[in-house]
């Protein structure tokens, strides 16, 4: 089959704990851009010669455009974490799609390899981003799930909102289960968040556990509703109808609504503000 054309966007942690293994990708993508091979199956390389040739006619130098083509992996800033959309989700500041996909373009445009730590490259990122199709990302645990941490809509969801803003096109956005190593699951993200809302976020059995921690609990509910909708404003997969289910739920269940007023009146106050958000 074809050579699949891969970028990644890592996170701060991996890029500490890990920066021979970006070395290593980024060696592999320039070795394979340079490989001679039969048919023409390699499309790495393909891309690579075609950007070049788009960027010395912009009057880039060959060796320059060369290394700009072939950036393969993206992160924050050396010294910096996280995908930049917490803090516009966190404090409402952001209008349209467009204002989140900026900042995830603003926070992960520095490119990791051979010939350096985090070189500013914004236009090869935005480049990238733009030609992407299909968006996957890995979870390795059961001890959290997507909507019980920020980081998870803060990437995947970060980068799922920038290939469609700035290729236009909404791209094919899969979670690929790897909890079991013997037995990896591959859904996609809508096939994923159903699960977890349903499982997890509906099930009494998770809300009288939350009861038993007071105002923690409470406010782990909050932050359920929190990535419910950051998720929503970054691919637009929640339904009205879980939106609906989650209210019905968490806010208006006489029982639940009386738990949160008596333990953490504020994530009460929280999540109805976050709800009229969504319908805003």
């Amino acid at each position: 089959r074809p050579r699949v054309d891969v970028t990644l966007r890592v996170s701060g942690f991996f890029r500490d704990a890990f920066a021979n293994v970006l070395k290593l990708f980024d060696a592999a993508v320039l070795a394979i851009a340079a490989i001679e091979e039969p048919g023409n199956g390699n499309l790495i390389q393909q891309h690579i010669a075609t950007r070049s040739q788009q960027l010395m006619a912009q009057g880039m130098s060959e060796s320059e455009a060369q290394r700009q083509a072939s950036y393969r992996v993206f992160g924050s800033k050396p010294g910096a974490y996280g995908a930049g959309l917490q803090g516009l989700i966190d404090e409402r500041c952001w209008e349209q799609a467009s204002d989140l996909a900026d900042a995830y373009l603003n926070w992960g445009g520095y490119a990791y390899g051979q010939d350096g730590e985090g070189k500013l490259a914004q236009s090869a990122f935005r480049h990238q981003l733009s030609q992407l199709e299909v968006v996957v990302h890995n979870q390795d645990n059961r001890e959290h799930d997507l909507l019980d941490s920020d980081d998870y809509y803060q990437f995947q969801g970060g980068m799922s909102n920038a290939v469609s803003c700035f290729s236009g096109q909404a791209p094919t956005v899969y979670h690929s289960d790897h909890a079991n190593p013997e037995k990896p699951v591959i859904r996609t993200l809508k096939e994923e968040l159903n699960r977890v809302i349903r499982s997890r976020v509906l099930n009494p059995k998770w809300l009288q556990g939350m009861q038993q921690h007071g105002y923690k609990g409470a406010f782990e509910m909050s932050a359920s509703i929190d990535y419910l909708f950051a998720y929503d404003a970054t691919t637009g997969l929640i339904a009205d109808y879980q939106y609906q289910q989650v209210t019905d739920t968490l806010l208006f269940e006489p029982q639940n609504r009386a738990f949160l007023q008596q333990n953490n009146p504020h994530a009460l106050s929280e999540m109805a503000e976050r709800l009229l958000e969504a319908i805003q």
